[in-house]
């Protein structure tokens, strides 16, 4: 029989992992970059616990033997160490398919300063992080790719701290993702985490962008933190002589309103200004530019010009460690090979990649397609699923609303019309999306077009409630051409802009053995080819607007099991999980070098 402590143990736990008010979207620290901040990254402690018995056993109250005749069986000490941030498959080979369990310990040293507070700041965890101080529950968090935070000014002691993360990424029926996708599942704590100290009353929140459709007017707010009387507020961009000053509402809440000339931000001049924000008691710093989107019939208008969407779709991995990419210097490498392909979007999909991705594409001159892995078979009628497509929804933004690189907001990829309540629930979604930020494009992609008689028919209703036409089609890979590509004809539900979110085929690097015009051969010959006759079919689509191939590097996926020619990736890469430039990256680079970047 288990003690009333047990009991009320185990009560805490099934409440905080099921009621959803843990599921709720937190408001988290805005620009971590410009704050104090003391890394908590390195080398922390780890229990492997495949079984999921660490609730049994307590393990955030870190236990020690009392008596000759007590034992505890778990222990941080001597246990392995994992990089922070990492994901733990691929730092040690016992663990490399393990969805499930790990638990994280790291000790910091804490000194309260007065006037100040501080949080615990994890940029992401992958899946479901239960977050323990001093064998106290701080809070937990669900959804692997959004930041979050915990205060921990008066729950922390001076001195030393036990700082453990319990990390679930055991996939979910009623996550987001589902129990299916296309990716490797890189659990850990994959992003910064990182100890933030503030003023008493700080600045938490705040975006500065043009206004829709103005090229010179801003339109924003800033939100402070920890006063309940007005404050001055001052925005300031020294390059422009802006000194604009307001006062905040008793919630701490002050509008923003000002003009001024700008040099608008585009991939040909990628400008940014420095902007200061500054409280009574608080200042950040940040990089902003400004620019506009939007759309105008058939066309996607960058800064009140036509443009044409060049771009590629990245996962966040870096093949050439073959784990989950994380730094400043993966995105790097990443982002320069979309460079050099030519383009001048990418595709972060099907999740918000880390802060160093959208923040370097911005300053390279890459817009940046941004994404909810809301994918293929959600349970969109389940409760508690939409709450959390919300809440996903509303930390995606706010962590990226400043980057003006961010042009479109998708809320979702190949769902089917026949999935129950997923009408309704992406429809809503969609107004609550332009509710919170009018001043991007909204999309959400399909691939349930109908392909027949050499006709593409996309005629899927809910494009009716997106800005633009988001298409993933696979011709000549999973679907055969009915005909020659370029009389490929189209129907199209609405007149919108049309981006081909994704097409492409699978080949493997350096395979030219057997016949190049069959698939099962997976050549680069066949491949090649697949792009010739998709730029054929492109100049059939009447209202193009963007190309986005599948994919720029061959990436891992459990699910791609032929043992010859994936062994565990998905090799539809532009290029190999080396770098190796594949026969079809030429294709590709030359057709956008033929694309002027204004129509």
């Amino acid at each position: 029989m288990l003690a009333p402590k047990k009991i009320l143990y185990f009560i805490l736990y099934f409440f905080i992992l099921l009621n959803p008010f843990f599921c709720e979207s937190q408001t988290v620290l805005q620009n971590i970059a410009s704050r104090k901040t003391e890394s908590l990254n390195g080398k922390w402690q780890a229990i492997i616990d495949p079984t999921n018995v660490g609730d049994w056993r307590q393990i955030w109250l870190e236990k020690k033997p009392e008596k000759k005749t007590d034992f505890i069986e778990y222990s941080f000490d001597g246990s392995p160490l994992l990089n922070v941030p990492g994901d733990f498959n691929t730092q040690m080979p016992e663990i490399t398919y393990l969805e499930g369990v790990v638990w994280y310990k790291k000790v910091f040293t804490y000194n309260k300063t007065a006037n100040k507070r501080y949080f615990i700041h994890f940029g992401a965890v992958n899946y479901v992080a239960t977050v323990y101080l001093n064998g106290k529950f701080l809070g937990s968090h669900e959804g692997g790719f959004t930041p979050f935070q915990f205060e921990i000014t008066d729950l922390a002691s001076n001195g030393n701290n036990s700082l453990i993360v319990k990390v679930n990424n055991q996939r979910l029926k009623d996550g987001l993702p589902g129990l299916g996708y296309d990716w490797f599942n890189y659990g850990g704590i994959t992003r910064d985490v990182n100890l933030v100290a503030t003023p008493d009353s700080f600045i938490e929140d705040y975006f500065i962008q043009l206004k829709k459709s103005s090229v010179k007017e801003v339109q924003g707010w800033v939100q402070l933190k920890g006063t309940t009387t007005a404050q001055t507020i001052k925005v300031k961009i020294p390059e422009l002589g802006i000194n604009f000053i307001t006062k905040t509402d008793n919630n701490g809440k002050a509008a923003i309103h000002f003009s001024s000339k700008f040099k608008l931000w585009s991939p040909e001049n990628p400008k940014l200004y420095e902007v200061i924000i500054e409280s009574e008691t608080d200042s950040v710093r940040d990089e902003i530019g400004f620019r506009t989107i939007e759309t105008k019939g058939t066309e996607i208008l960058l800064n009140g010009k036509p443009i044409f969407l060049k771009g590629t779709n990245i996962h966040e991995e870096n093949p050439l460690t073959a784990a989950k990419a994380f730094s400043e210097s993966d995105a790097l490498i990443l982002l320069s090979w979309a460079k050099e392909l030519g383009c001048n979007f990418v595709r972060l999909a099907h999740y918000p990649h880390n802060e160093y991705m959208v923040k370097m594409a911005e300053k390279m001159g890459l817009m940046v397609w941004d994404e909810l892995p809301v994918y293929q078979h959600i349970e969109f009628a389940t409760p508690g699923v939409t709450d959390k497509m919300e809440t996903m929804l509303k930390e995606m933004i706010a962590r990226d609303k400043n980057r003006c690189s961010v042009f479109i907001w998708s809320i979702s990829n190949e769902t089917y019309s026949t999935t129950a309540n997923r009408n309704e629930a992406l429809i809503d979604l969609s107004k609550k999306c332009r509710a919170i930020d009018d001043t991007r494009l909204i999309t959400s992609v399909i691939n349930n077009q109908g392909y027949s008689n050499n006709i593409l028919d996309v005629n899927d209703p809910l494009y009716n409630y997106f800005d633009v036409i988001s298409l993933n089609e696979y011709i000549g890979w999973y679907v055969p051409w009915q005909g020659k590509p370029q009389d490929t004809k189209w129907k199209l539900v609405a007149n919108k802009p049309v981006i081909i979110s994704e097409f492409g085929g699978e080949a493997l690097y350096a395979s030219h053995y057997g016949p190049t015009d069959e698939a099962a051969y997976w050549t680069e010959e066949y491949q090649e080819q697949i792009y010739k006759d998709q730029i054929a079919m492109f100049k059939t689509a009447p209202n193009l607007a963007g190309v986005c191939p599948w994919i720029l590097v061959d990436y891992r996926s459990l699910g791609r099991m032929h043992p010859i020619y994936q062994n565990g990736w998905n090799r539809k890469g532009l290029l190999s999980d080396r770098g190796d430039k594949k026969k079809a990256w030429y294709i590709l680079q030359d057709y956008y070098k033929s694309i002027p970047e204004k129509k």
